[in-house]
């Protein structure tokens, strides 16, 4: 055991000298290897990173939204609904909720008013990306066209944490007179119901009796929105790892090539150790040292830059394309967490397919005729 253990340790050391002879050239592949898992890394890391954040804050979402639909449109739902709904065995609060989109062609972006029971008559509450945007903050005033054309202004009160930002970025919270009459909602109507159940084994039971109390309601779960959620960043960062696959692609092409065009110092030095005595599987382990240590180095440090990126950084080079299209990009900064699955699957997408690129040239590497060579 203590023998195999020396040998691989010879040898190992012999293709760090030998990496370092040749260290031009394989700098400039380490440096290629490192971008490519920054940028597959970067990906994972952020996708992950983002699905967290989005169920940590939904984790106080109700269990139920009841919407309702006419002709397979969202419609108001009447507010005596919500009496027949906390009626129901296993609901143990039922909130009637009133918000609606307001589109801002200054900005050309769509806010989101929510009526919140404490707010003040003529005085918002603002989320943080729409203050930025509008630089609109405490003390001032903010003004928005009503559905009958006139011009009502309000006074900022407060901007909602960024830690909610996620979530609250294009968030106005409106006392709920000021929003009928900016939007002319009629009274007697809300935009849905949040349904709180304690037994997440009553949930779909639950939603299943609304579903046949009312024949348009449409009950929606948490679970389905944090399933919404997972998929659509799912889809984004697959997005991103499908334009990235040609880069990795241009990667291997490059790794087989380097190891397939031995340089004539390369082969002189082959061929040397074959006529000293080294034997075919004492020169693939030398080459499988030498790929391993380019992997390994490269690996970590793509893997380190990837986390500085995402956690300190906020993914500045890949955020536009994982958060969305928007007016109003949410700021906030993702809580820094890295699992081993994250870690194992850009290792596969990485290590591995560059291994499997550079195990073919090194058998033949090896077999090289040592008279061949020194001819």
């Amino acid at each position: 055991m203590l023998r195999a253990v020396e040998r691989h340790r010879h040898l190992l050391d012999f293709a760090l000298a030998s990496l370092l002879r040749r260290k031009g050239k394989n700098a400039a592949l380490i440096g290629v290897y490192t971008l490519v898992v920054f940028l597959l890394g970067s990906t994972l890391f952020f996708t992950h990173g983002i699905k967290r954040e989005a169920a940590r804050l939904l984790a106080e979402a109700p269990e139920i939204v009841v919407q309702r639909t006419v002709m397979g449109r969202y419609e108001p739902v009447p507010a005596d609904w919500t009496e027949k709904v906390r009626a129901l065995r296993g609901v143990s609060e039922v909130q009637p909720r009133l918000w609606g989109y307001y589109f801002d062609p200054g900005l050309k972006a769509n806010y989101t008013f929510l009526v919140d029971r404490r707010a003040e008559p003529g005085k918002v509450l603002l989320g943080a990306a729409l203050s930025r945007a509008r630089g609109a903050y405490p003390g001032d005033t903010i003004s928005f066209d009503a559905f009958d054309g006139t011009f009502t202004s309000f006074e900022v009160t407060g901007v909602l944490s960024e830690a909610s930002e996620l979530l609250s970025a294009d968030l106005i919270l409106i006392a709920e007179g000021d929003y009928r009459r900016l939007t002319g909602a009629p009274a007697g109507l809300v935009t849905d119901l949040a349904v709180r159940v304690p037994n997440a084994k009553e949930v779909p039971a639950v939603a299943e009796k609304i579903a046949g109390l009312f024949p348009h309601a449409r009950p929606i779960l948490r679970s389905e929105i944090l399933r919404t959620y997972d998929s659509l960043f799912d889809w984004r960062g697959g997005m991103m790892l499908a334009v990235l696959s040609a880069t990795l692609l241009a990667f291997l092409i490059l790794a087989w090539d380097k190891a397939t065009a031995l340089s004539a110092e390369e082969r002189r030095e082959i061929g040397i150790l074959k006529a000293v005595g080294w034997d075919t599987g004492d020169i693939m382990l030398m080459k499988f040292w030498e790929g391993c240590s380019v992997s390994l180095l490269a690996f970590g440090a793509g893997s380190l830059l990837a986390y500085w990126h995402v956690f300190a950084g906020n993914g500045f080079v890949i955020v536009a394309a994982l958060k969305g299209w928007s007016t109003l990009y949410p700021s906030f900064r993702i809580a820094p967490y890295l699992g081993p699955e994250q870690l194992i699957t850009l290792f596969f997408l990485t290590v591995v397919p560059y291994t499997a690129a550079t195990i073919v040239p090194a058998w033949r590497a090896a077999t090289v005729d040592p008279d061949q060579v020194m001819r």
